[in-house]
């Protein structure tokens, strides 16, 4: 497992129907080494601090696998490194593998495995189309969050080195066990609530999540 690509980006203001929105999900890829701290990587920005970025949120990790399957799905619509707004484009590392609270090396930094991305309507101006959301969603691909446990720096190159199996030792919840609980809840009831009574996803997730159930139990 591997880094393929390290991406950054700074906020933008960018048109959506007419009205004018911030952003920080236009990404490019940059050059290395460079450090990745607590809250982000420098040079990288969020817009929105109240749903993007934070400790449970510093890093977003996203399977370069993923791209051959957008192409297939949005052809004709050129997809390069950082597309979808991630900071490390990986090769190796899906999330079927990530255990919630899991860590792993990367470079000289330690993160931990916190939970899958849910795309905001931002990804759907990223890529030019309103269903993009949830088409992401639908697909399972939703890539990996991190917190950053110990500070360091990375590269294009580096090992991505599993190295504590907290997640699994814990609860054995994957980042594709959330994403099924999440996306198809009605049909996941029993997951859905394995997941919430284990306690392990971040405070604003964990809310998402007892209140799904509690609509499903009305």
């Amino acid at each position: 497992m591997k880094i393929v690509s390290l991406n950054a980006g700074l906020p933008r203001v960018v048109l959506d129907r007419g009205r004018e929105v911030t952003t920080g999900i236009f990404k490019s890829p940059v050059a290395g080494p460079v450090m990745l701290r607590r809250t982000n990587l420098d040079g990288d920005r969020q817009a929105d601090l109240e749903n993007h970025g934070g400790r449970n949120k510093a890093v977003y990790a996203y399977p370069s696998e993923h791209y051959e399957f957008w192409r297939a799905e949005l052809p004709g619509m050129e997809l390069t490194w950082g597309n979808f707004g991630e900071n490390l484009t990986t090769e190796g590392l899906f999330e079927q593998d990530a255990c919630i609270g899991d860590e792993f090396r990367i470079g000289g930094a330690v993160v931990q495995v916190t939970q899958p991305r849910i795309p905001c309507f931002k990804l759907g101006i990223r890529f030019g189309r309103d269903d993009m959301p949830k088409r992401f969603l639908a697909s399972g691909r939703s890539g990996i969050y991190f917190a950053v446990v110990e500070e360091g720096l990375v590269k294009a190159g580096d090992a991505i080195e599993l190295i504590k199996l907290t997640g699994r030792d814990r609860s054995g919840v994957t980042v594709a066990d959330v994403n099924r609980a999440y996306v198809h809840s009605r049909d996941n009831t029993g997951l859905l609530r394995e997941i919430i009574g284990k306690e392990i996803l971040p405070p604003g997730l964990q809310a998402d999540m007892l209140e799904r159930l509690a609509s499903l139990q009305a």
